[in-house]
């Protein structure tokens, strides 16, 4: 049965000192697929020595909010990769008033020269929203009145709004870790009425291990605890779930080699 992580971040430290054991773990779990996220130019060379080393990982490249005002990624910057194989998406980009709100104004226009490249190239987009989502809702509405894109709510733990927002406009929500744990009743009954051609799911890893491994490093192989949860809220067996989200990966990151 085939499985993907559709977010994950293979270039951070957490993985320098084991990172072939990893996708190991990460093949024997069933992994097929793997997109790893660069978000910051300095990582960029080790992002693609790494999808180019493994031939079950992929990379996008975008500036994350958190990193804006940090340090740049330019629309040149981006236009000088993108016909790489490997590179499939744009991003992560959006906004994070959670831990940056002074930094409104700039996540605002990074995001809008991401959403403007999306929507030349044809390359979807990878959002990251925390904590803005009435802001995120109404630039997203905008933007694609201008002209359509495509995109997937990474990490979706938002509310009903953004949820609504999203699916309207045809974009995708990405299901993590997060959905296992047992205070997340409100993201479930969420998820529970996403169209099921509309849902990834990730590990974000190293971050938000899911259930039983909360705490610890995440890692691409725990993709199938999330998938195991999904599957039971929607219904689904776990074959079906497996199928339906990977099939689903494969139409938004249209590049990947199927």
């Amino acid at each position: 049965m085939p499985l993907v992580d559709s977010h994950c971040h293979l270039d951070f430290n957490d993985f320098e000192k084991d990172l072939p054991k990893v996708i190991e773990r990460a093949r024997t779990a069933g992994v097929t697929k793997i997109l790893t996220i660069c978000t910051k130019m300095s990582n960029l060379e080790e992002t693609i020595k790494i999808a180019e080393e493994y031939d079950l990982v992929y990379f996008a490249f975008g500036l994350h909010p958190l990193n804006v005002g940090k340090e740049k990624i330019t629309q040149k910057d981006i236009l000088q990769i993108v016909d790489h194989e490997k590179m499939i998406g744009i991003g992560e980009t959006g906004l994070d008033y959670y831990y940056s709100k002074e930094t409104t104004a700039l996540q605002k226009t990074s995001f809008e020269e991401h959403i403007e490249l999306s929507q030349s190239l044809g390359l979807p987009l990878i959002i990251h929203s925390r904590s803005a989502d009435v802001d995120m809702s109404k630039i997203l509405e905008k933007q694609y009145k201008k002209k359509s894109f495509e995109a997937v709510m990474h990490c979706f733990a938002s509310g009903e709004l953004l949820a609504r927002t999203a699916i309207n406009l045809g974009f995708y929500l990405s299901m993590s870790g997060i959905i296992t744990f047992p205070k997340s009743i409100e993201l479930t009954n969420i998820f529970a009425r996403v169209p099921t051609n509309r849902i990834l799911i990730e590990t974000d890893s190293p971050y938000l291990a899911p259930a039983p491994f909360r705490g610890k490093r995440n890692e691409p192989s725990f993709v199938a605890h999330t998938c195991k949860k999904g599957a039971e809220i929607l219904g689904m067996t776990e074959e079906t779930f497996r199928n339906t989200t990977t099939k689903n990966f494969e139409n938004l990151f249209w590049k990947v080699k199927i």
